[in-house]
């Protein structure tokens, strides 16, 4: 008796186990990176599109080396220089091609759904990256990046309708 009532103590155990991890891969799960371009080239102020500086390439890099280890389904970038060569040494990586976005017109639904269940890095500006933040959310939580800083990375995490956001230096 005492041993039946182990194996049945064993098998509800085995069986709660199964269901738990089975509703954990099940979960649908969406990741936005989004990151503020590198370090640009400020010589002239009538450039309104200058390449970055190599302190900016060399953040790229770096920006690159951040996402060897985490899987990118996609990766967004404004159609500007100094955000297609941010995004560049980790499209290369990935062998992903970028996809050009314009944050004045895009479409907040139809993107959410393009990229449901998918992990995207999305590269921006100052202004644009805390903006598009506070859309996926839907609250102003976040400011405008000060001009002089390049190494913010927002990370906005959609699962089963929870969504979660935080902000962290990455230097």
């Amino acid at each position: 008796m005492k041993n039946l009532l182990l194996s049945f103590i064993l098998v509800i155990t085995l069986s709660c186990a199964k269901t738990k991890k089975e509703t954990k891969i099940n979960e649908e799960t969406t990741t936005y990176y989004l990151i503020r371009h590198a370090e640009k080239d400020k010589s002239d102020a009538n450039n309104q599109n200058p390449n970055l500086i190599v302190k900016g390439l060399e953040r790229a890099k770096r920006w690159s080396n951040h996402f060897k280890n985490i899987h990118l389904d996609a990766i967004y970038s404004t159609d500007y220089i100094r955000t297609i060569e941010t995004a560049l040494p980790t499209a290369m990586d990935k062998d992903i091609e970028i996809t050009p976005y314009n944050p004045k017109t895009l479409d907040l639904k139809t993107f959410l759904d393009d990229t449901k269940n998918k992990t995207v890095l999305i590269v921006g500006h100052s202004n644009t990256t805390p903006a598009f933040v506070n859309k996926i959310i839907g609250e102003e939580k976040y400011e405008s990046i000060d001009e002089t800083i390049n190494s913010k990375l927002f990370t906005v995490t959609i699962q089963d309708n929870n969504i979660s956001s935080k902000v962290t230096n990455i230097d």
